[in-house]
């Protein structure tokens, strides 16, 4: 809260002692449906009141002017019909403008919805007026509560940090879901007559065709939230029961971070920011769907970006827009591949270049020919490890000794929940649990512990959430990569091309090095009071606490 919100509720505070009344210091987190609809928004708005709590004897009252006539009338009507008291709360204005905010996640939105769309608009199988049944029904979806129905869920999806919003046809209706920090929560149930003009709506903010259901479609909208531009991929998919859509929600200033914010320590981070100062070579990053690949490559572009580089991207989708790099979406239906668009980026001169993912052998071969050629490139593999990625190289047919004098560094990452600040405490640790750290972390050579600020000659202690508003009483909120940064070494390189990239030489020529795994990476963070054990174990897909 700033400065000046504080001394005027410390101002309406004193008034309210002055006057005998109530003062309402904190939002409450949540307002019954039942409660709220004891006054209608356009009446709250008009008369500066709202209902906040109520029960079987009292209904408590926000109010901005206790002396407003019509407001107190309106109320002593609501108590007579109610057979209930009314408490009046003198608030802020801030407070009620807040309060106000709880009208958007009624069910009267909904029932507004529900009502507007019965007298929906019937298609035509006439293929004359069927355009112009479109163009209508165009018009009607960009004119109801359905569209305020569709703010309400962007807005609430921003607001509660989600990822990805999921619009399902289920049989009895559609649901709303939210993935916040990777796991998916309900927000909402649609009936199923709204839920096609919901869809139908979203259709029309990214100019998709709205009767077209029969195949997937992408698109991309724009909108302003308080103040700030915040880009949406939308994609849609036939299914048994209609349409489901999915909408990611790409806020480039929360998604587009540094490396080190995103969790990048010790040598990983020196390695990486050695690797991108090369004039040329590639560097690849690997990992599944949904792992924060291309959030990071976009955080090592960040670093190079400046006037004196020429950045050029190939990606499908573009994730964020970011001002000083050239992006370029591929179309493989007019025959606009990584490979062909590969091949005229080298004709642009340019320094550094990013391959959204290497998918097929020609266009590995031409990234290992840019990387050899004077060029820095970024690209990303589907493999589980970060030496996975060589011998998936070779697979493609790519010659070994091109690959081993084109290749810098080989990242592997995941993503995991972070430990809400708010509610951290620290947990006891078992003599077991102690033992089984120890034995994970027993390689980690002294230095590599001393750049992550862990002392071994101390008691081993691990902290959890313990749930508060701030995490929705999960005890997580946000997300950090764990990483696996391997630099491609000399006597890698020869494994490379003496033994086709063997993947089990090569790791141990990696555990020689002491460079950290993805699951060591995980275990020091946890230390550090970063994550939770069980986010390392759902990520790396095994237990420490195996064999108990």
């Amino acid at each position: 809260m700033k400065n000046e919100d504080i001394e005027k509720d410390g101002a309406i505070m004193a008034r309210a002692k002055e006057l005998g009344m109530n003062f309402l210091e904190k939002l409450p987190k949540k307002i019954e449906e039942n409660t709220i609809s004891l006054i209608s928004e356009e009446v709250a708005e008009r008369n500066k009141i709202f209902p906040f709590e109520s029960d079987v004897e009292k209904i408590k009252v926000a109010i901005i002017d206790p002396q407003n006539i019509e407001a107190l009338n309106t109320l002593r009507f609501m108590s007579e019909k109610d057979e209930r008291e009314i408490a009046l709360y003198l608030v802020s204005e801030a407070t009620f403008k807040e309060l106000m905010k709880f009208y958007s996640s009624s069910s009267e939105i909904v029932d507004n919805a529900v009502k507007s769309v019965a007298g929906d608009i019937i298609f035509s199988d006439d293929k004359k007026q069927k355009k112009d049944s479109i163009d209508a029904k165009e018009e009607f979806i960009k004119d109801t509560p359905v569209a305020k129905l569709v703010q309400v869920i962007i807005s609430h999806a921003i607001e509660g940090h989600a990822s990805d919003i999921h619009i399902e046809p289920m049989e009895e209706g559609f649901r709303v879901r939210f993935r916040v920090d990777g796991v998916l929560h309900m927000s909402l149930t649609i009936p199923k007559e709204v839920g096609p003009v919901v869809v139908s709506r979203i259709k029309i903010l990214s100019n998709l065709k709205i009767d077209e259901k029969r195949k997937p479609q992408d698109g991309r909208f724009r909108i302003i939230h308080e103040g700030k531009p915040i880009d949406f991929r939308v994609s849609t998919l036939p299914v048994i029961n209609g349409e489901k859509m999915v909408m990611r929600i790409l806020d480039k200033d929360n998604g587009v971070g540094n490396i080190e914010s995103m969790g990048m320590i010790g040598s990983a981070l020196e390695h990486v920011k050695m690797a991108i100062q090369e004039s040329y070579g590639m560097i690849l990053m690997t990992g599944p769907t949904g792992s924060g690949k291309s959030t990071t490559l976009y955080g090592l572009l960040k670093i190079l970006n400046n006037e004196e580089r020429n950045i050029i991207t190939l990606e499908d989708p573009i994730e964020y827009n970011i001002e000083g790099l050239n992006q370029s979406q591929i179309k493989p239906e007019i025959g606009y591949t990584f490979a062909s668009g590969l091949r005229t980026i080298l004709r642009q001169d340019p320094n550094v270049i990013m391959v959204g993912e290497i998918r097929d052998s020609e266009t590995a071969e031409l990234a290992v020919h840019a990387a050899l050629t004077g060029h820095l490139m970024f690209s990303t593999l589907h493999t589980n490890t970060a030496i996975g990625s060589i011998s998936r190289m070779v697979d493609m047919g790519i010659e070994p000794f091109l690959l081993s004098s084109s290749l810098r560094l080989v990242m592997a990452q995941r993503l995991v929940r972070r430990i809400c600040e708010k509610c951290k405490s620290e947990i006891e640790v078992s003599a077991v649990m102690q033992e089984k750290i120890m034995r994970e972390i027993a390689n980690i050579p002294k230095k590599e512990l001393e750049k992550y600020g862990i002392d071994l000659s101390k008691k081993i202690v691990l902290f959890k959430g313990k749930g508060c508003d701030g995490c929705n009483e999960t005890g997580l909120v946000g997300r950090l990569a764990i990483f696996e940064v391997v630099k491609i070494t000399e006597a890698m390189k020869n494994i490379i091309i003496e033994k086709n990239g063997n993947e089990i030489l090569i790791t141990e020529e990696r555990n020689k090095m002491g460079i950290l795994t993805i699951r060591q990476d995980g275990i020091l963070k946890m230390l550090k009071g970063m994550t939770i054990l069980e986010e390392i174990e759902r990520v790396t897909d095994s237990s420490i606490m195996e064999g108990e």
